[in-house]
């Protein structure tokens, strides 16, 4: 799994929409988002890549909820808290990396606090 990388600085793509799809479609495996109907391939690449960024978008954005998650876990004021270990059990990855997701999560937090007090760095 790669690295999580913070983007807070970075414009938010507007992807296109992600439409949830009828059962039905989802059933048939040459079913996606409807693309196998189009027959221009100009509008195929379109919405194609419009999907592709959008799924890469929301990934991103479910890996920074994931940092941010794992660092509250880790936080040594909870009674609760959690250890690497038992945060990278949960989560399905290796101790390392749920120690650089309780890094990357405190970053993002750090960043979020500063943000909300108006002292953020202009990158």
């Amino acid at each position: 799994m790669a690295e999580p990388t913070p983007r807070r600085n970075e414009p938010r793509l507007r992807p296109a929409p992600l439409l949830f799809e009828p059962v039905a479609a989802v059933a048939d495996p040459e079913h996606f988002f409807d693309l196998e109907s189009m027959d221009d391939p100009r509008a195929l690449l379109a919405r194609a890549t419009e999907l592709a960024q959008a799924f890469r978008a929301a990934a991103d954005r479910a890996v920074e909820y994931q940092a941010v998650a794992a660092a509250q876990l880790a936080d040594p004021r909870r009674f609760d808290r959690l250890t690497p270990a038992d945060i990278a059990e949960r989560a399905e990855w290796t101790e390392d990396y749920a120690k650089k997701m309780v890094e990357f999560g405190r970053d993002l937090m750090r960043g979020a606090d500063t943000e909300e007090r108006g002292t953020a760095d202009p990158v």
